[in-house]
């Protein structure tokens, strides 16, 4: 077991490692999603434009092989754009099924609250249960799967907000701040200097043995009581002396 901690804290180093060759700071944003895709839970970053949100989910994906796409959500996508459709050819007189761009590993929802809820929507099934639905045939996704949105603050401009359903399949959701003045200045240089290259140092094989590994870690009973507690507490926030915070 030692062991297995070992090479997996070893395999995070320098995953974290190739990632700072290019993202400046944000530590606990790189630690979340490092948590996320441990726990095999889906990411949605919130910060306004120009904080490399979307270079750091890239970057993050790159440090690992496997597939990895990216859909830059807009107001004219439509469902089908995301999962697939059925295509007629007139040649044979038959349909065949496309399959859209969520058939991945990793896969960037950028700017995902720039399109309508019934895109947003879309996303859904493949995120709870990994599979896709087109004209009632199951497809299931690679393993394995990610999804780690990025979104600009509601008041944006040309933002819709995410559906409940929605919000409800991501893990967590982590708010990216401006850098300190310490960290754009290394930005500048960065930007200025030599272009960086990002190295695969992980295999999805390998992420899918750490996910295991990952579910067979002990957590007290306690601690399990106390993490329910605090989301019945959010529920009912007037029973727990926040009334201010009760709808």
């Amino acid at each position: 077991m030692q062991d297995t901690n070992q090479k997996t804290s070893q395999l995070m180093e320098q995953i974290l490692y190739e990632v700072k060759r290019i993202v400046v700071g944000q530590d606990k944003f790189l630690e979340r999603v490092l948590v996320a895709i441990l726990a095999q839970g889906h990411l949605l970053v919130e910060g306004v434009p120009g904080l490399a949100k979307t270079l750091t989910v890239k970057t993050l994906a790159n440090t690992v092989t496997g597939d990895f796409k990216r859909i830059q959500f807009t107001p004219d996508l439509v469902p089908a754009d995301l999962i697939g459709t059925r295509i007629y050819n007139q040649k044979t007189g038959e349909f065949s099924t496309s399959l859209g761009p969520v058939f991945t590993n990793m896969l960037l929802a950028d700017e995902i609250n720039r399109a309508p809820a019934k895109v947003q929507s879309a996303l859904l099934e493949v995120m709870q249960e990994r599979q896709v639905t087109i004209a009632g045939v199951t497809h299931k996704v690679p393993s394995p799967f990610l999804v780690m949105a990025t979104q600009n603050p509601i008041e944006t401009e040309g933002t819709y907000p995410l559906p409940e359903a929605q919000v409800d399949r991501f893990m967590m959701k982590v708010l990216v701040d401006y850098p300190t003045d310490e960290e754009e200045f290394v930005i500048v240089q960065r930007v200025t200097g030599p272009a960086v290259a990002v190295s695969a140092v992980a295999t999805t094989e390998q992420l899918a043995v750490l996910q295991a590994e990952c579910r067979k870690v002990y957590v007290d009973p306690s601690l399990v009581q106390y993490a329910v507690k605090l989301v019945s507490a959010t529920r009912y926030p007037d029973k727990h002396g926040m009334k201010e915070l009760a709808r």
